[in-house]
């Protein structure tokens, strides 16, 4: 029976994992301790990695580095109750034959529904009646006697990036009569069409739609794609969502636009993160800025739990891993 360890930061195990889910653990692994590793260093640390097969990671969890190797020689599997793996683990535990996953596959499921919700207000203008509402708090009648363009009915939304959030976001967006553009230079025209939508470049994307939502991975190729340009090229009055990474948009450029009011923004990212004190972003009525709550919060994190105690069972049994990360894999995640 494979020994089981847990590291990460100050979440309880009871909040990635529901009694069940520990259950089920308990019986194929054999856990060293309830209480999870915060650290790799000490005595102690070293000595439980020394008798663990299976890590168990989080948000939180220290870097398992090439001394945190030679302390866990008998390592095989990190199960990553979260999503990116990217700050956890280099080439160097690859390159041991350690099998990796991760839970991002159910971190994605809130991250698309947070996603869906902000689309789906932005091209309502919700946040644009409401500050009209509170402003004159009279019957506006809207119904009878607004003539814009707010709704969602072929409203043109763009997709920047075909990920795994970016997929499900799309595939929520297929009941609600919109018209999706998507820019991902992996995706071809063919592959787009299947997936509901029709594959642009980015500036046309920026140009056309009303309302962006942004779910790229944050690599070289990508950090500050939505620069100065990209931005100046939407509509008057569109709106940009990012529940993806803060470091695609540029930051300074964004809140300039932000500031002259032209734009608006459903913002869950930012760079940095959190927003500098003094920011604009906290107090202007045309942005939504929340604290990176679009993944999983609350009880939204016993998915996660599930997911890994699913891997872990299918590991102990002999079975392949559904969600197993690969070094290439790596270079790509968020």
């Amino acid at each position: 029976m494979p020994r089981l360890s847990f590291a990460f930061g100050p979440l309880g195990i009871d909040k990635l994992f529901s009694p069940s889910d520990l259950n089920r653990l308990a019986a194929c692994c054999r856990i060293v301790s309830s209480e999870p590793l915060r650290e790799f260093q000490s005595e102690g640390a070293r000595e439980q990695l020394a008798q663990t097969d299976i890590l168990v990671s989080g948000w939180g969890c220290p870097t398992i580095d090439q001394s945190t190797l030679e302390a866990a020689s008998s390592l095989k599997l990190v199960a990553h109750a979260a999503g990116s793996v990217k700050h956890l683990t280099g080439t160097h535990v690859f390159e041991r034959g350690i099998e990796v996953t991760n839970a991002a596959a159910a971190n994605a499921i809130p991250v698309a529904e947070f996603a869906l919700a902000a689309i789906l207000f932005a091209n309502k203008d919700v946040f644009r009646f409401q500050r009209l509402y509170a402003q004159q708090r009279r019957v506006l009648e809207m119904h009878q006697s607004f003539d814009g363009d707010s709704g969602s009915w072929h409203k043109r939304v763009g997709i920047v990036g075909a990920s795994r959030i970016g997929r499900r976001v799309l595939e929520l967006l297929r009941p609600h009569d919109m018209d999706i553009l998507l820019y991902d230079p992996l995706v071809n025209a063919d592959e787009a069409a299947k997936l509901g939508t029709r594959s642009v470049s980015l500036p046309e994307l920026m140009s056309e739609c009303q309302t962006v939502s942004l779910h790229a991975p944050l690599l070289a190729a990508t950090k500050h794609m939505i620069d100065a340009d990209m931005l100046a090229r939407m509509a008057d009055g569109a709106t940009l969502i990012n529940t993806a990474r803060g470091g695609l948009v540029d930051q300074a450029a964004l809140e300039a636009e932000l500031s002259s009011g032209r734009l608006s923004a459903i913002l869950d990212v930012t760079e940095p993160e959190a927003p500098a004190p003094t920011s604009p972003l906290y107090d202007l009525p045309n942005v939504l800025l929340t604290p990176h709550i679009a993944g999983a919060i609350g009880n939204e994190r016993h998915r996660l739990g599930r997911l890994i105690t699913d891997e872990i069972e299918r590991f102990a049994a002999g079975k392949p891993l559904l969600h197993k990360l690969t070094l290439e894999s790596l270079h790509h995640q968020a």
